[in-house]
């Protein structure tokens, strides 16, 4: 929830002219672009190199359910990705598995591609049960009919969000590999499957978590805000 509509315009030319001036970035890399539903429209006139995604979607086709936003609004105005079960709509809004499954399913009924979800808290991992924590949401939270080409996984160790703490490559290394192997022993396109790592992702550590095993990319949150950071990290990968 940051910015107006004069600073979404602004970012989005930022990021999209950077782009332009490196092609070697955006050959290398796809770029998802997802800002607060009121600039989604605004920022889709500009977004050229990079595609359009929502921060969230009802479960619900349409009808009474005042300030939700269904899959068929965002595919009609040009939205193609979807960013489900992050960690502040689990803990804030007491978003549970099931409900994150639910809108994964209406999403994909629409042809959206969704970014779902998971990670730990701190507790959790000190308490070492992060792969128990983990895998429970990837097997409650990813719909019937999930495959690599609608859904893209999203590890977010909650510790790491904003906080500056990164998780060590080690750490990385060991959630990836976990979350792959969950994925192999359901679904037969596993291998090909994104896993992206998102927590205090930044130009100056972006390299070494790109360079770990199963990392297939990074969801950005305070350096997307800074086009100068947002292809800092790209072109790290």
């Amino acid at each position: 929830m940051n910015g107006d509509l004069a600073g979404a315009l602004s970012l989005i030319k930022d990021i999209e002219g950077k782009i332009t001036a490196d092609m070697s970035v955006l050959k290398a890399c796809d770029f998802v672009v997802c800002p607060p539903f009121v600039h989604l429209s605004t920022v889709k006139e500009h977004a050229k190199a990079c595609t359009l995604g929502a921060q969230d979607v009802s479960e619900k086709p349409n009808g009474a359910v005042t300030g939700d936003i269904s899959g068929a609004m965002l595919a009609n105005i040009g939205v193609h990705y979807v960013i489900l079960g992050h960690s502040e709509r689990r803990q804030f809004h007491k978003e549970a598995d099931e409900l994150v499954a639910a809108k994964a399913l209406a999403a994909h009924a629409h042809g959206l591609v969704t970014i779902v979800c998971v990670g730990e808290t701190e507790s959790e991992r000190e308490a070492g049960i992060q792969n128990d924590v983990v895998g429970k949401q990837l097997a409650g939270s990813l719909a019937a009919g999930t495959s690599h080409k609608n859904t893209v996984i999203a590890y977010e160790p909650v510790w790491a969000i904003g906080t500056g703490k990164t998780a060590t490559p080690e750490d990385v290394r060991a959630m990836h590999a976990f979350i792959r192997g969950e994925l192999v022993s359901k679904y037969a396109d596993a291998q090909d499957f994104r896993i992206l790592y998102g927590g205090s992702v930044k130009p100056s550590n972006a390299a070494e978590i790109f360079a770990v095993e199963h990392v297939n990319g990074a969801l950005i949150g305070g350096a997307s805000l800074k086009a100068e950071d947002f292809l800092g990290i790209a072109v790290c990968c």
